[in-house]
């Protein structure tokens, strides 16, 4: 009986010892493959990646650049110091400048401090100076506009919101009411059309809508 108790101990013992080790070694094995697996998935991750760049566009390859990307780079576009000129029907001779001038399309320009000049048959002249305009060549007209200031060699002065040429024509009208300056005083209208005589010899300003006259004997005088 001595034996067989002494027997099953060591037993148990020998058992204990066996699954100790066994923990031990699968514990080991566990915490190497936690560690391997901390360095080789980081490394596949970006070896994948780095597969996707390089399938992605093929060697020497020119990247395409949107449609919408050309249009904004077209409209980005600035011309420094432009000029307009030409002949009117009447004989005018008209000029415009600015300071830059940007592409809208590629009939139209919007201009930034423009200044228009225009040499009439008869020898007068004008000039106007504004803010902001645009030029249209495909519909052959201009727009001056944010304060518009029109002064005419014969003394009259005015100033607008803004004004619409007709290179063609020669012709110009205001877009809203305006302030005139004249030699025999002051006058606000609602609007001003400058266009050629009848008889074509040169050109005439006519005042509508709500014309209004301060007259100045003073002023003729000056």
């Amino acid at each position: 009986m001595a034996t067989r108790s002494q027997a099953c101990c060591t037993f148990t013992i020998v058992c204990g010892l066996a699954l100790s080790d066994a923990m031990t070694t699968n514990s080991n094995i566990h915490s190497r493959l936690v560690g391997w697996f901390k360095i080789l998935l980081p490394l596949s991750a970006l070896a994948l990646l780095s597969t996707l760049f390089l399938f992605a566009r093929a060697p020497g390859e020119i990247p395409a650049i949107p449609f919408a990307e050309i249009d904004r780079l077209a409209q980005e576009q600035r011309i420094s110091a432009p000029r307009f000129s030409g002949v009117a029907d009447d004989g005018s001779t008209i000029a415009i400048t600015a300071l830059a001038a940007k592409p809208e399309s590629t009939e139209k320009l919007t201009i930034e401090a423009p200044r228009l000049s225009l040499d009439a048959v008869d020898g007068t002249s004008l000039t106007v100076q504004a803010g902001f305009g645009s030029v249209d060549s495909a519909a052959q007209m201009a727009e001056l506009r944010s304060l518009a200031r029109l002064e005419t060699s014969s003394g009259y002065l005015m100033e607008t919101q803004g004004l619409r040429v007709n290179l063609a024509s020669g012709e110009i009208t205001s877009t809203g009411p305006l302030e005139i300056q004249a030699p025999y005083g002051e006058v606000t209208a609602g609007q001003v059309n400058i266009l050629t005589t009848p008889d074509g010899t040169g050109q005439r300003m006519d005042f509508t809508k709500g014309v209004k006259l301060v007259y100045n004997p003073a002023s003729r005088n000056e």
